[in-house]
């Protein structure tokens, strides 16, 4: 059986992963492709522009780098702020906690994660509070604990959540109070800036935040992250880190090129408010279905329900992918920046038929 979908190729909810390439990026990719020899491992103009081009768009005078991949920038951002002993406060759902390996650990040759509680309601939406910081901060002062030293926070979160910039500001005034870097694990920032509907800088710097993984390969790149960092003397030796753990492109242009392309007349708020939208719009389609929980309304590009396990194994029989292992058994439908109206309409279509059934 094929989903009920478009003749246009099949779209998914699995993840934004699954998306190419956008226009403006690619149309630049290929710019740097036909620019002619360039020097090598960042020294090339287009590597050059689009980091005066962050560094306009936040407006601050930001150190910028770019790796391969979001696993790559946080834990090399996270081991340039810790020593072996320290560990980093994080949310139980964050990704450096559950999906990237042990990646954190390994770059900063051991630091510990502390994961904050699980019962809250806002831990129960995937997020930090201050109290939940303040609570692993003071829990020890012995040299046997290992030493807290950084806040990660996820914007957006792992469930689709959204920290408001008062919630950012709150959090960073505990971590700095309790001598805390805070790091901002942004692979989907940009979606988080389009729900919240402020200036990047306004829940970045100005909020407290003193590095932040910007994730381009959800928001239409076909590969690399910018790691930002405002606080720059905490960026001393980070090139040596990029370039001893591999993520140090000799082609670099081919890597920053492509932001130019989301830089362009914000392509890239255009491209998470349009995420977004299509997971308001599954949102809405799903939501009166008999047989469907949804968990809690989107703040992203992310619809979390739990449906019922045959309705799930039909959906799959069908040709749909999408993830359950996030949101403690629920399902997790994601939007990209290229979901077209369409295949939401049809992924709904065969979720009312599935449940009914």
């Amino acid at each position: 059986m094929t989903p009920s979908s478009p003749a246009l190729p099949l779209q998914h909810f699995a993840s934004d992963n699954y998306a190419g390439m956008c226009p403006n990026a690619a149309r630049w990719f290929m710019e740097a492709q036909t620019s002619g020899h360039e020097p090598a491992y960042g020294e090339d103009r287009w590597t050059q522009q689009v980091s005066e081009g962050l560094r306009e768009l936040f407006q601050t005078d930001c150190d910028v780098y770019f790796v391969f991949n979001g696993t790559a920038a946080n834990s090399l951002a996270l081991a340039s702020l810790c020593q072996s002993y320290h560990s980093v406060i994080c949310s139980p759902v964050a990704h450096i906690e559950t999906d990237e390996c042990g990646g954190p650990e390994f770059f900063s040759n051991g630091s510990k994660l502390l994961v904050g509680e699980s019962e809250s309601a806002s831990a129960r939406l995937g997020k930090l509070t201050p109290d939940a910081v303040e609570t692993l901060v003071t829990k020890r002062h012995d040299i046997h604990y290992p030493k807290p030293k950084v806040v990660s926070l996820t914007q957006a979160t792992e469930l689709g959540t959204v920290y408001s910039i008062e919630e950012v500001r709150a959090i960073a005034a505990i971590a700095k109070r309790r001598h805390l870097k805070v790091h901002m694990d942004g692979a989907r920032f940009a979606n988080a800036v389009a729900t919240l509907g402020c200036h990047p800088s306004d829940i970045t710097w100005r909020a407290g935040v003193d590095v932040l993984c910007f994730g381009g390969t959800k928001n239409g790149l076909p590969v690399g992250e910018a790691v930002v960092f405002f606080d720059r003397a905490l960026s001393e030796d980070f090139a040596w880190r990029v370039k001893q753990a591999g993520q140090l492109a000799s082609k670099m242009r081919f890597i920053s090129a492509p932001w130019l392309g989301l830089l362009e007349n914000d392509t890239w708020l255009a491209n998470a408010r349009h995420a977004n939208a299509m997971a308001a719009r599954l949102h809405a389609a799903i939501r009166e279905v008999p047989g469907v929980e949804l968990l809690h309304a989107p703040q992203a590009n992310a619809v979390f329900a739990r449906l019922p396990q045959p309705a799930v194994s039909a959906l799959h029989a069908k040709g749909w992918r999408f993830y359950q292992f996030i949101a403690g058994g629920g399902c997790r439908f994601m939007c990209s920046w290229d979901t077209r109206p369409e295949s939401v309409d049809a992924f709904a279509a065969d979720i009312r038929q599935a449940c009914a059934a």
